[in-house]
């Protein structure tokens, strides 16, 4: 089945098979986030992106296979709900970035910043920080795959509170960190709702700068 990635609370999850990873998307309530579960083909390991909530069916996602790392995008609740549980049960490495992994539920084993690697199996995804949201925001790229969190979204850069500055500054790490780097094709996964590429969003960076939201 062709991957779409409209998955919804208590329903399946969307897979999409690559070369090097398969990635599973799972809607999970009760704030209608997703998490993403990114698999070595090679190796079997597997990266989970976003604990949120919903440990049980997350658990079941991972099913018998290993997860050494998961990456929580943000320091907002509604994305680490689960990572306790997950964490616990798993074994996994917990990663963030250091500006807000004070504010996760459980000690971060490693902290990652701007241009690091998150590896999974024989597989690196590179870190990219994108303040503005909260100071520690990232998102994750892998060869035309970007995780981004609550920070790029369809129509739009993630909330900044009305905050201007806040929102000049995301919009300056997305537009030059993301836009301005990778070509339209690439495949945008966000924190929530539906996926979109550069390319669909591209054309409306003027209006977003305007509008300041």
């Amino acid at each position: 089945m062709t991957y779409t990635g409209d998955v919804q609370v208590g329903g399946p999850a969307d897979v999409r098979e690559l070369p090097a990873v398969t990635i599973s998307k799972l809607a999970v309530g009760p704030f209608d986030n997703n998490a993403y579960l990114v698999r070595c083909n090679d190796t079997g390991d597997g990266l989970l992106i976003d604990a949120a909530a919903e440990a049980d069916r997350l658990l079941e996602l991972i099913g018998g296979m290993p997860i050494g790392r998961i990456v929580t995008t943000h320091q907002h609740g509604d994305h680490w709900q689960a990572l306790e549980e997950v964490a616990r049960a798993t074994g996994a490495l917990v990663i963030a970035h250091p500006l807000d992994a004070p504010a996760l539920p459980v000690p971060v084993g490693l902290t990652v910043e701007h241009g690091d690697k998150v590896t999974v199996g024989v597989v690196d995804l590179e870190v990219i920080h994108l303040r503005g949201h909260t100071p520690g925001s990232i998102a994750l790229h892998y060869n035309g795959h970007l995780f981004t969190g609550d920070s790029l979204f369809p129509g739009g850069v993630g909330n900044t509170n009305k905050d201007p500055e806040r929102f000049a500054q995301l919009f300056a790490d997305v537009s030059e960190r993301i836009f301005d780097r990778f070509p339209d094709e690439t495949w945008v996964y966000p924190g929530h709702g539906k996926d979109t590429t550069l390319g669909a969003e591209r054309p409306s960076l003027p209006e977003w700068r305007e509008r300041g939201w």
